[in-house]
Formats: C-alpha cells, structure tokens, sequence
C-alpha cells in the first residue's frame, strides 16, 4: 500500500496498519491533508488484502488530534459544507472499513479528533486523554458526524450534555459512559490497542467484516439489519474458515483462519 502521505506516517506491523497523525506542534490538529490521506487509505483500494486490521493514533504525547484545524476553515458558505462532506465521506469509510480499525487515543480528541475516534470500531484511551465536541464555543457545529455517532455511543440525553456544553470530559468519565472501551496507563495506549488488535487478527477475516456489516446496518439501515444479520450468518456457512473453526472446535485445536 503507499505508505508516503503529508502529515501521516504509516507503520506496517505484520498484517496490521498504523496510522498516525504526525503534527505534534499542531496538536495533530485534522487539516486537509490528513483527511486526504485517511480518505484515500481507507478507499476502495487503499488497503491491500493482507491487511487485517488498522490502528489509528496521534504522534507525540500530548494529543490524538485536537480538532479540527481551524485555520482552514472558510466563512464560505459552500466551501464549509464541501468539506463537512468530504469529512463524512471519509469517516464512513473508517466506519465500513472491512477489516477492524481501533482508535488508540494518546491525549486530546477534541472536536474532528473525537469524531475521528468515534467512527473507529473500537477506542482505547490513556488515561490522561480528554474528549470533547466544542465547536459551540465557537458557534458552530460538529461538522464530521459528531451529532450522529456520540448519540449513538453514549445515548441522547448524555451526547446533548457534552454537545452542548462544549466541555472536556475525562478518560474516566468517558470509559463510565461507553465512549470508549478500554483504558490504558500513561503513553500505553499504542501497545495496549496492538494487544487488541492481535487477538482480533487471530480471528476469522470473513466473519469480522460480516460483523462489522452487521452492527453497522443497526444505524444505517435498522429497517433491514436483523435480515442482513441472517443472510450474513448463511453466508458464512459457505467459507473455508467456518469448516476449519468448527472442524477445529470439535477436535479440541487451535483453528488456523485463512480469510476463505
């Protein structure tokens, strides 16, 4: 896969990817370029087929990325909303992205960088991180899915509490209300999301993805998630890994996955 983006640094760990967010002075601030990059990642054939999951982070230790980058914005009409929905665009990419993706927040996700973090499966936060939407302090709107999403995560009443308030919360605070899944100590959240991230490659790729699917067709499509869940289930009977994950179950070994 291109690994040369601006602003991005792309490590390969095996069959999994890390992204990192590389404007330490900027806070690692989300500007163009850095949508650009996870935009063309996360297309249609960004990542090659011996991927099997992607970990996204922040360089430095200070932030995963404080917002968006303010700078770049426009009081343009038409231009802000263009980039709302290249935001959009590129987030649901994340959010569909076949193979797991995990968010391992090192410090700040304020604003664009909380909406980055939660259009990821999965967040591990150190504990010194804060989450936040502020833009109504500067009288306007999340504009990458923030009203979506964080309803989503940590219900209604609770997401118009930070939405509104525009303050920070906690790692605590946001592990208590299900804003992200796991902690970690000081500066471990990488290798704690690493960790994760390796059981979940141990798994069966096919069955991953048709989760991923699943779970995501509840809030894009809830009319027909429950019969997407069972044409998926069928479908699975029909791969190689589901022969070798029964066969192994039944003869008490470990099973060896092959993404068939």
């Amino acid at each position: 896969m291109k690994t040369d983006f601006p602003d991005l640094t792309i490590e390969t760990q095996e069959e999994i990817v890390v992204i990192t967010i590389d404007r330490p002075k900027a806070l690692n601030a989300i500007n163009l370029n850095v949508m650009k990059g996870l935009n063309e990642i996360f297309g249609e054939n960004g990542l090659p087929p011996n991927v099997r999951g992607v970990i996204i982070t922040g360089s430095g230790d200070k932030a995963f990325a404080a917002g968006a980058d303010i700078k770049e914005f426009s009081f343009d009409n038409e231009a802000t909303a263009e980039l709302s929905a290249f935001g959009h665009d590129t987030f649901k990419q994340i959010e569909h992205c076949k193979v797991p993706v995990i968010a391992a927040v090192n410090g700040f996700a304020l604003g664009g960088g909380c909406e980055l973090a939660m259009a990821c499966h999965i967040r591990i936060a150190d504990k010194k991180a804060s989450f936040g939407q502020p833009e109504i302090n500067l009288g306007i709107i999340p504009g990458y899915g923030g009203t979506q999403r964080l309803p989503q995560l940590v219900g209604k009443g609770r997401a118009l509490e930070i939405l509104l308030t525009g303050s920070m919360i906690d790692a605590d605070e946001a592990y208590r209300i299900g804003l992200v899944n796991q902690m970690s100590d000081p500066g471990e959240s990488l290798p704690q999301a690493l960790k994760m991230m390796k059981v979940v490659v141990s798994k069966a790729p096919i069955a991953a993805r048709n989760i991923i699917e699943s779970v995501n067709a509840h809030y894009a499509m809830p009319e027909r998630s429950y019969a997407i869940e069972i044409e998926k289930f069928g479908e699975s009977f029909l791969t190689e890994d589901a022969r070798e994950g029964i066969s192994a179950f039944l003869e008490k070994r470990k099973p060896e996955f092959k993404g068939k």
